[in-house]
């Protein structure tokens, strides 16, 4: 079962080969596949880049021998051949941008920039474009930093929008890689920017590259402090939750698990379990399942199995299944948080429709053994708002008749009809401005 819902095959193809590396390691740590197909799928994905010294590495362990083959030695000395080549290519504008005093003569004006480096330092065009190929290269032999730093200097100087763009999702996968988080979070939100413009390329260029965008983005929503809750901002707003359901139904599981984690989303929350409902017969994921059995089919023994299958997946997900050593522990945070989660969902969805609840029967439902569940529910009526009493000599628990706050109803209500009226303003926007240019 472990590998049977692994996404790696999936979710590859939407990411830069660099990014599919670290996947490849989880899977190989967890042993999901044969060692040896690993080793030799690295090797495949090295054969297009210039990690050429990597790609010995992998070579030697996978055949256990010191020898490599004529054609990587020969193609190691062609890399660095021709990284000497673009170094001296780019070496008037590094030398440039290395020089303090020089870069503060830069303004915020490209026009100006370009005019000034070709008045005073005679760089042109060749030059910047050198630049980028420089960092492009760097960059293929897996020097992240050195790229990102050119990638970075070379989008001030550059004026052509899709080589911007291209530098810009160089520098994105480049910090993704060294895990800076905070910088890469920015860079996302920059390339979001372009691609939501109304200037962007074509209509089928802007689904791709919102897909892409949101396998680049697992990397960071699972990584950075706030992540949970901004990846709920961004794959549940239309345009992007529609290119799910169109192309991408597998990261249906990711928006699933940051929904179960962030307790603070439930209006959001009610509006994902329709489309949960919807795409249950496109795409089977045990997350999604546990959902569709709660609040779907309301179907407790089936959540209860689908909540064991929850741990697997998560276990052997590369993104939700993160490790974090403590003293001599290694904890998995995010499967803890998700099974917390998913016990009070089935305890608060369980006492929504009984008003006394056997507790044997609910520990069995918890997947928790009778004392352990009577401490769980002792400590969740204390802290949360729950109107129920523990009758401790026939071993129930007893509901307080609960009656809907007309206010809170007609407020959620109000909340409601204000976002679908600033959607249909929008989109009526949109249609508009493009009539009146014509």
């Amino acid at each position: 079962m472990a590998s049977k819902y692994d996404l790696t095959q999936r979710i590859a193809p939407q990411l830069d080969r660099h990014l599919v590396f670290p996947l490849l390691e989880f899977l190989q740590e967890r042993g999901l596949y044969p060692e040896e197909d690993l080793l030799k799928a690295k090797i495949e994905l090295l054969n297009n880049t210039n990690m050429v010294d990597y790609a010995m590495d992998i070579h030697k362990s996978l055949y256990r021998s010191d020898d490599v083959p004529q054609e990587m030695v020969e193609r190691r000395a062609e890399v660095v051949g021709r990284l000497k080549a673009l170094e001296e290519g780019a070496a008037p504008l590094i030398t440039f941008l290395q020089n303090p005093n020089a870069v503060q003569e830069l303004r915020a004006d490209k026009q100006y920039n370009l005019q000034m480096l070709n008045d005073r330092y005679q760089i042109g065009p060749e030059q910047i474009e050198a630049l980028y190929q420089y960092a492009k290269f760097q960059f293929e032999c897996g020097n992240y930093s050195g790229a990102a730093d050119y990638l970075y200097q070379y989008r001030a100087l550059c004026t052509n929008n899709e080589r911007n763009l291209s530098a810009l999702w160089g520098k994105l996968a480049a910090e993704i890689l060294m895990q800076n988080w905070d910088i890469a979070l920015e860079e996302l939100n920059r390339l979001k920017e372009i691609i939501d413009s109304k200037s962007f390329s074509s209509p089928l260029n802007q689904v791709q590259s919102r897909i892409w965008l949101m396998h680049w983005s697992l990397f960071i929503f699972f990584n950075h402090d706030n992540g949970r809750t901004q990846i709920i901002d961004l794959f549940n707003q239309d345009k992007y939750l529609n290119a799910i359901q169109t192309n991408a139904p597998h990261l249906l599981r990711y928006l699933a698990t940051a929904f179960v984690v962030n307790k603070r989303r439930r209006p959001q929350f009610k509006e994902f379990i329709k489309v949960i409902q919807q795409e249950q017969y496109s795409y089977e994921d045990p997350i999604t399942e546990f959902l569709a059995c709660l609040y779907v089919n309301y179907d407790f023994d089936g959540a209860h199995k689908k909540m064991k299958e929850c741990e697997e997946v998560i276990l052997n997900d590369p993104f939700l299944g993160k490790r974090v050593e403590e003293g001599n522990f290694t904890t998995i945070p995010l499967r803890d948080e998700f099974l917390e989660n998913a016990r009070l969902f089935i305890f608060e969805t369980y006492c929504r429709i009984h008003q006394r609840i056997d507790m044997s029967v609910l520990a069995e439902k918890l997947n928790l053994n009778y004392e352990e569940a009577e401490r769980w529910i002792v400590n969740l009526i204390r802290t949360s708002k729950l109107e129920a009493k523990i009758d401790s000599k026939t071993g129930t628990i007893l509901m307080e008749p609960s009656h809907p706050d007309v206010y809170e109803q007609l407020i959620d209500h109000t909340k409601s009809l204000s976002g679908r009226t600033y959607k249909l303003v929008s989109q009526l926007l949109e249609h508009a401005q493009p009539q009146a240019t014509r």
